[in-house]
């Protein structure tokens, strides 16, 4: 896809981390950027910097996210380009026993859905919703694309280790929903991939205590240090740039395996 003032897009989570760091390199090729987000201040500064536009969204309401859509249409016109960055995480065991007086709980289902209505569901509902709208539009080439879907998903989906069930099967639901969604919308010329990446940069990583940093950096194979928030951003604008890539899942992670714990 070539990418000029043309073309609109949709960044979830583009208020920091990731999501921000692409919603810079797409506004610096001219894209029409528009950022959903609840995090307002954060979302409303980094759309003022890029001139794009800020939409307060909870991924996990249809209502939200149909409405997010509607502003940033009506702002940009209706997108080719939707980057799923949008997700949280949390560490619980499948069950436990306490070191202090060896009582026993497990993890309540209830918080386990609260993960998967986040990241894999807030997702599929935002790709669906993007789909529908680019299916509206003419094909922007001779082979007949209409758009690029790039979702965000983790090593953890593929070696998640101990205390991160419920992220890690969010994080393999996406993976695994990759290419039906690339079948569902291949008629359509829509191209949908997705991103695996490993220790990053991102605001809640930055907040960790400098010895976990810093032995998080050791464990990767190389380069040894945290993934930065613009080398996601160059692999999904690869993804969208490139129109031949599609139906793929693709791990940015310095060579890293997690390890049990």
């Amino acid at each position: 896809m070539k990418l000029d003032s043309s073309i609109s897009a949709v960044i979830t989570g583009g208020a920091s981390g990731l999501g921000a760091a692409t919603a810079r390199v797409l506004a610096a090729k001219g894209v029409k950027v528009a950022i959903f987000d609840l995090q307002k201040e954060k979302g409303e500064a980094v759309a003022a910097e890029i001139g794009g536009v800020f939409c307060e969204v909870n991924v996990t309401s249809d209502e939200s996210v149909a409405a997010g859509f509607a502003k940033a249409r009506a702002a940009n016109g209706q997108e080719r380009i939707l980057v799923n960055c949008a997700g949280t995480g949390a560490a619980m065991k499948t069950a436990s026993r306490s070191k202090e007086d060896g009582s026993i709980k497990f993890y309540p289902p209830s918080a386990f859905d609260w993960l998967i209505q986040i990241n894999l569901v807030g997702t599929f509902r935002c790709i669906a919703m993007s789909a529908a709208g680019m299916m509206t539009l003419d094909p922007a080439n001779e082979d007949g694309e209409r758009g690029a879907i790039v979702n965000t998903a983790s090593v953890a989906g593929e070696d998640g280790q101990m205390g991160q069930v419920a992220y890690s099967a969010s994080k393999a639901g996406v993976i695994g929903m990759t290419l039906p969604i690339a079948r569902d919308l291949m008629s359509e010329g829509i191209r949908v991939n997705t991103i695996l990446p490993g220790i990053f940069e991102t605001p809640l990583m930055m907040g960790a205590p400098q010895n976990v940093k810093d032995a998080l950096a050791a464990s990767v194979p190389f380069p040894k240090r945290l993934g930065k928030p613009e080398e996601y951003a160059h692999l999904a604008l690869t993804m969208i740039e490139n129109g031949y890539f599609n139906g793929e899942d693709v791990r940015l992670d310095g060579a890293i395996r997690m390890a049990p714990r």
